[in-house]
């Protein structure tokens, strides 16, 4: 009897152990189902909520009402936006959570004919049609008292920005004046009376910049002059572009500005093609060129950065083919951005495809005690700086003259933090007013005014740096059509959207900055990245060997032509004809090599590819399987020892 009852002991052991795991599992789905835990493992707590958006949660003082509209149909709403939806009901209920009583969510099911559907479209928003007739809702509004901003349609594809844009629509019902922008530009940027037409008795202004157009349509824009020596207190954000020539007294009043805390966007240039285009009389291209840069470097030498007006960056995986009288020619420092460039972790790029920057400088040094440094577009490491004058007019010889540096360059950069005056001594005098002024009587020689300047913010500030003027101006952002006397607006790129964000992000609350994307789950192959560029580096020097052979061989039958009686100049000679077949068989062979790199390239690639598959097809069933054997061999030692 007891042989028997050991026998079913392994048996009822078992039953009661998958038995106890299958309650264990109902009850951790159950509980996690009802609580909503989420522990979040992932790297840099991506899934949490940002100091920013806890931040501006914290200062709500009256309530905010969002009602989240979502289509509850499981017919009609497709998996995908219904596994959305619920990302997005978990993100408001840790909002909720935070706030506590300042945030009340209220959830509707838009159905057809429904006071839900009507009270979505008082909301702004409107259903999207999918199959024939089927609409659905997934949008919310954010509301406090009269104030309303609404998010029309949640796309997934903005999942990483979903965070930024609650936070967003929050501080815009809880500040719903316009701030203001200034325009600080020696570039006809604002519009501006045309030559011609004036000569011709007609007062025809030029339509301003489309992105000031586009700023004008959320933000109160004045035009800030570039002599201007103190900033007006009404100007929330500075735009400051192209500020060739600007005055000591200019940087001052700027610095001061930044110093009373407010935020400064600064599109400086190596080489302007717009300023270049607006040749003086008397003046030929290459003395425009030549005095086309600008900078601020009195300012950026306090912020502990660099930016050389007579260099580019030119970037071989971001070249581009353009038009140069007649042919069509290859442009390294003409930039057509690519993600790749892009920093996707950061709101202002990181739903950006494509830039086009024209000779874009770039900024080195280390930024100075208190201030952080975020790259927002940056070259690739296939990229060098190279001279603006020969970038400009010899871009074939460019590309053949080009070494990699190994490093990447920042083309546009966001500095936070404390900054320090860039004017310790105060503001700066003129010329005319250094010399010594006659006293007064019973003045003090001595006595000098006293410097009201502020030599350090009292709270953090914000910067950001972009190292070209160019991508603003609207043949390189935009495609403007006229459409039954409509004046309609195309993107190009990404260049408007660029700046809409860069000022958004600093006119709206402070906090904002704080908030970052939140996670993407696409994680690129670098390795594989990496090794194709080790490989065009190869394929680069074959080629470039190859064409010196070329040019030598062309030398060398030159000189044997030259010697050539007058009768012999069309008939080769046999040294020649040796020259040409040693020429061709180099060629060959070269050639014969870079199939060669690029076959073992592939293999290579593809022996990853396969190892990595293999990883992630048989790791887990074998750390599994290995667990299992572990947890066996102990329990039978376990047993043995009894």
């Amino acid at each position: 009897m007891k042989k028997e009852s050991k026998q079913f002991e392994p048996l009822i052991y078992s039953t009661i152990g998958v038995g106890a795991m299958f309650l264990i599992l109902v009850a951790v789905y159950v509980i996690s189902g009802v609580a909503k835990v989420r522990l979040d493992f992932t790297e840099e707590k991506l899934y949490t909520l940002s100091p920013g958006t806890k931040a501006i949660l914290a200062k709500l003082d009256t309530p905010v009402e969002i009602r989240f509209y979502c289509t509850q149909d499981t017919k009609e709403m497709p998996v995908p936006l219904k596994t959305y939806a619920q990302r997005v009901e978990d993100l408001l209920n840790e909002l909720r959570k935070l706030a506590g009583d300042k945030i009340e969510i209220k959830k509707f099911d838009p159905k057809p004919d429904t006071d839900a559907e009507d009270s979505a479209r008082l909301d702004g928003l409107e259903g999207q049609m999918v199959g024939f007739n089927d609409k659905i809702y997934l949008g919310l509004a954010v509301s406090q008292l009269d104030a309303k901003a609404a998010l029309p349609f949640l796309s997934p594809e903005r999942e990483k920005l979903l965070e930024y844009d609650l936070a967003r629509a929050i501080t815009r019902v809880t500040n719903t004046a316009k701030p203001v922008v200034g325009v600080m530009a020696t570039l006809p940027v604002m519009g501006e009376f045309n030559p011609m037409m004036m000569r011709m008795g007609q007062m025809q202004r030029q339509e301003p910049w489309v992105f000031v157009s586009e700023l004008k349509r959320d933000f109160e824009v004045k035009q800030v002059e570039m002599t201007v020596e103190e900033i007006p207190g009404d100007v929330k954000v500075l735009v400051v572009v192209h500020p060739k020539g600007i005055t000591d007294k200019a940087q001052y009043a700027i610095d001061q500005f930044l110093l009373k805390g407010g935020k400064v966007v600064a599109f400086l240039d190596p080489f302007s093609l717009v300023d270049s285009r607006n040749t003086p009389p008397g003046m030929n291209q290459f003395q425009a060129s030549a005095q086309s840069g600008s900078t601020l470097d009195k300012l950026l030498k306090a912020w502990g950065l660099e930016f050389d007006q007579n260099k580019v960056v030119a970037d071989m995986n971001f070249i581009t083919r353009i038009n140069r009288n007649g042919r069509s020619e290859s442009a390294p420092a003409f930039l057509t951005m690519t993600q790749e460039g892009l920093n996707t972790d950061d709101v202002v790029t990181s739903q950006i495809d494509s830039v086009w920057i024209p000779f874009t400088g770039a900024f080195s040094g280390t930024p100075a005690e208190g201030l952080k440094q975020t790259v927002l577009l940056r070259s690739t490491k296939a990229s060098q700086v190279v001279d603006r004058f020969m970038a400009e007019f010899s871009g074939d010889q460019t590309v053949k003259d080009f070494a990699n540096s190994g490093k990447e360059h920042a083309l546009a950069l966001r500095l936070t933090g404390k900054f320090k005056t860039a004017f310790p001594d105060g503001k700066p005098k003129d010329a005319s007013t250094e010399k010594p002024e006659e006293k007064k009587e019973g003045e003090k020689k001595d006595e000098k005014p006293a410097d009201s300047s502020l030599k350090e913010a009292g709270s953090e500030g914000v910067v950001i740096l972009v190292g070209d003027t160019d991508l603003l101006f609207d043949q390189f952002s935009v495609q403007i059509q006229e459409f039954f006397g409509q004046r309609i607006v195309i993107p190009r790129n990404g260049n408007l959207n660029l700046v809409q964000n860069i000022v958004e992000q600093l006119a709206g609350d402070s906090n904002l900055i704080g908030v970052r994307s939140r996670a993407t789950m696409n994680r690129p192959f670098t390795l594989v990245r990496q090794m194709q560029a080790q490989a065009e580096d190869r394929y680069r020097t074959k080629i470039k060997d190859l064409e010196k052979s070329l040019s030598d061989t062309q030398t060398r039958l030159n000189e044997l032509q030259k010697s050539k009686e007058g009768n012999q100049r069309f008939i080769l000679s046999p040294e020649q004809q040796a020259e040409i077949n040693s020429f061709k068989a180099k060629q060959a062979e070269v050639n014969r090599e870079l199939r060669k790199e690029r076959r073992n390239l592939r293999r290579d690639i593809d022996s990853l590819e396969n190892r990595l598959k293999w990883v992630n097809i048989a790791g887990m069933p074998f750390l599994v399987a290995i667990s299992g054997v572990s947890l066996a061999l102990i329990k039978r030692k376990r047993t043995a020892a009894k």
